[in-house]
């Protein structure tokens, strides 16, 4: 079972996101769809979870329906930084760390650790 999943429909960002958790060697699964993401979240509760606000797969409700489900899982959401009012947004849908894309592309090592398997 994964450690992080990821809402991601932009491939640039979804092949960022893979390499670098390959070469981390995070267990990363990528959802394309809220659904898909429920689905994964129901198997096995992960330690990470990103999504793309900007992604076309309808992220705010993806971020909605996670935090009726499970409202403790660490939940990071990327944007454009002009998107401040989406922002608030995901925010006010559960979304607590929203960051613009930049910050997030710079810190993705970091990010991810943070879903890296304690046990070997």
């Amino acid at each position: 079972m994964a450690n992080v999943l990821a809402m991601v429909d932009d491939l640039f960002f979804q092949a960022k996101i893979v390499e670098t958790a390959r070469h981390l060697a995070v267990d990363l699964r990528i959802c394309a769809t809220p659904d898909a993401l429920l689905a994964e979240i129901s198997k096995e509760t992960p330690k990470l979870v990103v999504v793309d606000l900007n992604s076309r797969n309808q992220p705010l409700q993806a971020v909605e329906r996670m935090q009726a489900t499970a409202p403790d899982v660490p939940l990071v959401g990327f944007l454009s930084h002009v998107q401040t009012e989406l922002a608030e947004q995901a925010q006010a849908a559960g979304c607590r760390e929203v960051m613009p894309r930049s910050k997030f592309t710079k810190d993705l090592a970091t990010i991810l650790a943070r879903g890296k398997s304690e046990s070997k």
